[in-house]
């Protein structure tokens, strides 16, 4: 999931680009959804490590 997110973060301003964006905003995009990304894996690995340690305590 996280390997299509960063290849969005490559492709979003390259479309932006060909569609007449200006560099400076398709660079402001790109590093928005690089930090959105970011923050979205560091909370899917805390929720993944969550779920371990619950099961692991369970058992």
């Amino acid at each position: 999931m996280v390997r299509w997110a960063a290849f969005c973060c490559v492709l979003v301003p390259v479309v932006l680009l060909v569609y007449g964006t200006s560099l400076g905003g398709a660079a402001g995009t790109a590093l928005g959804l690089a930090a959105v990304t970011a923050a979205c894996r560091v909370l899917l690995r805390r929720s993944e490590r969550g779920l371990r340690a619950e099961r692991h305590s369970r058992s």
